[in-house]
């Protein structure tokens, strides 16, 4: 299968860039376009909910203006992140400000709906949705979304448990549409990597909470820089899904990372993880491929980082 050429054209890496929850903002999501990846952040980021309609408008014309004036290397599109889970209220909100603004890309999280992907397919944009197992993802391919973003072990936040190799492969078997691939992916090696797996872009989060751009404390990032695959633990004791988080901030927190009790999945509430709560706030979240994030940076000076490897990469396997 031909991929869209929202995913192709205008990137200069096979890259997308994750929605970090609380992290992410205009400012990261345009410098992650112009950068030349596609740009992202999750719609409950904007609060109150009528600045999600600000943002919308803020970065469709920054990056039109930007493509007027660099013709010859315009941006990569962005996208919005959806929860589409009954404890956000916002989504039908949200939803029709992403189908105002004609929203190239739509990502959505914990829950396959048709609906959504209806309304993002009447305006021409194209819905990724992200899964943990081969199960997830045929429901989300059956329920009309356009690719997968496969999610696997040793990715930041919300992750699965499956390798990356497992949860490929599987999928591969009878999808041949976009497919990406998300899991401690923070060098161009890794990159290059996810595509000789067999998807066809990556999905990068935890390296660009260390940029300068990201809307995170600066002990986060700090921590992100010092951390390593070993300062991650993975629970669900914080938002009643698994995922992984910095033991550093759970410490700081009053928790011990390694004796931390289960959740109830059913007390899983994005809203009041936006108000309050440890989960984001205070508990952060990270992948395990942060011992390759060595400084804090500016997003271009990351993707530089990435395409330079990426091309050693090829390079040594002569690509």
């Amino acid at each position: 299968m031909v991929l869209p050429s929202i995913l192709t054209e205008r990137l200069r890496l096979p890259v997308v860039a994750s929605p970090l929850f609380i992290i992410s903002h205009p400012a990261l999501t345009l410098a992650q376009c112009k950068a030349g990846v596609v740009g992202s952040f999750p719609a409950l980021n904007a609060r109150p909910e009528s600045q999600l309609d600000e943002w919308l408008a803020m970065i469709t014309e920054d990056l039109a203006a930007h493509n007027a004036a660099n013709p010859e290397r315009p941006a990569a599109p962005f996208a919005v992140n959806q929860i589409v889970h009954t404890s956000n209220k916002r989504l039908e909100h949200d939803l029709m400000l992403c189908v105002k603004y004609k929203v190239p890309i739509v990502i959505s999280s914990l829950g396959a709906v048709p609906e959504v992907n209806a309304a993002v397919h009447s305006y021409g944009g194209i819905v990724l949705h992200d899964i943990i197992n081969n199960r997830h993802a045929n429901s989300a391919i059956r329920k009309g979304a356009d690719g997968l973003i496969a999610v696997a072990a040793g990715a930041g936040g919300h992750a699965g448990q499956l390798s990356p190799f497992a949860l490929v492969q599987e999928i591969r078997e009878w999808f041949d549409g976009p497919l990406l691939l998300a899991g401690a992916i923070a060098t161009g090696g890794a990159i290059l990597a996810a595509q000789a797996a067999g998807a066809d872009l990556a999905y990068i989060g935890s390296p660009f909470i260390a940029t300068e751009e990201a809307r995170a404390a600066d002990a986060y990032k700090q921590a992100i820089v010092e951390g390593t695959a070993a300062d991650i633990v993975y629970s669900n004791y914080f938002t009643g899904v698994l995922g992984n988080y910095l033991k550093p901030s759970i410490r700081a927190a009053g928790l011990d990372p390694d004796n931390l009790p289960e959740a109830d999945p059913s007390k899983m509430d994005f809203e009041a993880a936006t108000t309050g709560v440890k989960a984001w706030k205070d508990i952060w979240g990270s992948g395990q491929g942060i011992g390759a994030v060595k400084s804090i940076q500016p997003v271009a000076a990351l993707v530089d980082r990435l395409e330079a490897e990426y091309r050693q990469a090829r390079a040594r396997l002569s690509l």
